[in-house]
C-alpha cells in the first residue's frame, strides 16, 4: 500500500510553519495515542504513521529533501524515521557524493566533516511518544508507564540474526565487506549503501527463524517515565536506548517522550509563576477582609483585601509558584480580583444601593477614578463647544 502524503497525514498545508505542525501533531497524537485506544490496531498504526511524518516534517533538512524528492528521499540507504533519510552520507546522492565534493572544494566553512554525524548502520530507529499529565502532577513530579509498539532484540538468536545465536556470518560477496557500493555516474563516483548486506558488511548463512535474519521483532513494550518537577508543557524527555533495536545486535536508538499538561479550572501558568483570579464581591472589595485561596500544591493561603481594592489588584504569594528545573529557584503566586457586580437584586437590596448611591454623590470621591474620567470627558466636550 502506497504511504500517505506526509502533510495530509497531519492535515496541514505545504506551507505549514513549525508552529502549525507541532500544533497539528499533538491534536491527532492525543486521539490516536494507544493509551487512550487499548488493543485498536487501526489507531497504532495511525499513531505510527503521523510519528513518521512528524519526524521528518519538523526536522528543516528532512522536510526540505522530502518536498524535493517526496518519499524517494527516505529509500536510499536504510533512512526512515529515527534515521538518516539521506543515505550513509547525509545528502540524498548517498556517501560518494560528499566524499567527493570535500575532495574537490574542501569542507565548506572549516567544520569538521562527516565523522562526528554519521549514524553506526544498522542503528535503530528513535521513537516518539506523549504523556498528559495535571497541572499539580507537573508541580510536584510523577511517574508515568507507557506503552511503545517497536522493535526488540530477537531472544532465540541474542539478537544476531543467525540460527541459536552462532555468529555464522560471512563477508559480503556483493560490497567486500565495505557496507557500501560504488557505481559511476557521467563525471561522479556514487556511492550507496550495499542492497545485499544493508550495510552490515557481512551476511548471514543461517539466519533465524523467528527474526528472518534481522535480528530483532516487533513487540510491545511498556516503560516507567520519571517526569520533574516543575516539567512545562512542551518539554521533551529522552530515554537513551530505549527507541527500537538495531539490526543484527546495532546500538537501539532513543525514544523521546513528549509531555504534555491538560489546562486547569482554577490555575494558569506562565513560566515558573502560577496565577489565579479569585473573584470578590462588591462589598468585599468596598469593605475590606481576608479570603483564603487554593495553592497548587494542595494547601490553602489567606489573603488580605484591603479596603477600596479595585478590580485588576494583584497580591503577590512569594515562593508559592513553580521550581525551576536543574534550579533552586521558586516561582510566585499571584491572586488576581475581579469585582462582581450583584445581580438578581431584591427590593430592599435596590433600596439600600439607591441609598448609597444617593450618598455617595453628596459625598464625593468615593470614586475617584470614575469622577477623574468623566471630568476629562466634561472638558473634551466643552473644548469642542458642546
Amino acid at each position: 500500500m502506497a504511504k500517505r502524503d506526509y502533510y495530509e497525514v497531519l492535515g496541514v498545508s505545504r506551507e505549514a510553519t513549525e508552529d502549525d505542525l507541532k500544533k497539528a501533531y499533538r491534536k491527532q497524537a492525543m486521539k490516536y495515542h494507544p493509551d487512550r485506544n487499548q488493543g485498536d490496531k487501526e489507531a497504532e498504526a495511525k499513531f505510527k504513521e503521523l510519528n513518521e511524518a512528524y519526524d521528518v516534517l519538523k526536522d528543516g533538512e528532512k522536510r526540505a529533501a522530502y518536498d524535493r524528492f517526496g518519499h524517494a528521499a527516505f529509500e536510499q540507504g536504510g533512512g526512515g524515521p529515527g534515521g538518516n533519510p539521506f543515505g550513509a552520507g547525509g545528502n540524498p546522492f548517498g556517501a560518494g557524493f560528499e566524499d567527493i565534493f570535500e575532495e574537490m572544494f574542501g569542507r565548506f566553512g572549516g567544520g569538521q566533516g562527516r565523522g562526528g554525524r554519521r549514524q553506526a548502520s544498522g542503528r535503530g530507529a528513535d521513537l516518539r511518544t506523549m504523556i498528559e499529565i495535571g497541572l499539580e502532577e507537573a508541580y510536584h513530579g510523577t511517574k508515568k508507564t507507557v506503552r511503545v509498539p517497536s522493535s526488540v532484540a530477537c531472544e532465540a538468536c541474542s539478537g544476531t540474526g543467525a540460527e541459536g545465536g552462532s555468529a555464522s556470518a560471512t563477508t559480503c560477496a556483493t560490497c567486500q565487506g565495505a557496507g557500501k557500493v560504488r557505481a559511476q555516474q557521467g563525471f561522479f563516483l556514487i556511492e550507496r549503501t550495499c542492497p545485499t548486506c544493508g550495510g552490515q558488511g557481512r551476511v548471514i548463512k543461517n539466519p533465524c527463524k523467528v527474526c528472518q535474519g534481522a535480528g530483532r521483532v516487533q513487540r510491545d513494550r511498556t516503560l516507567n517515565v520519571s517526569i520533574p518537577a516543575g516539567v512545562e508543557d512542551g518539554t521533551r524527555i529522552r530515554l537513551a536506548g530505549e527507541g527500537e533495536a538495531g539490526l543484527r545486535s546495532a546500538p537501539a536508538g532513543d525514544l523521546y517522550v513528549d509531555v504534555t499538561i491538560r489546562p486547569h479550572p482554577i490555575f494558569q501558568r506562565d513560566g515558573a509563576n502560577i496565577f489565579v483570579r479569585v473573584p470578590l464581591r462588591m462589598t468585599q472589595a468596598a469593605l475590606g477582609g481576608a479570603v483564603e485561596v487554593p495553592s497548587i500544591d494542595g494547601g490553602r493561603a489567606r489573603v488580605t483585601i484591603p479596603a477600596g481594592t479595585q478590580a485588576g489588584d494583584q497580591f503577590r504569594l512569594r515562593g508559592k509558584g513553580f521550581s525551576v528545573l536543574r534550579s533552586t529557584v521558586r516561582g510566585d503566586m499571584f491572586v488576581q480580583v475581579s469585582v462582581e457586580t450583584p445581580q438578581n437584586l431584591t427590593a430592599k437590596q435596590r433600596e439600600l444601593l439607591e441609598q448609597f448611591e444617593t450618598e455617595g454623590a453628596s459625598a464625593g470621591k468615593t470614586s475617584p477614578e470614575a469622577e477623574g474620567f468623566f471630568a476629562k470627558v466634561k472638558e473634551f466636550w466643552d473644548g469642542l463647544g458642546r
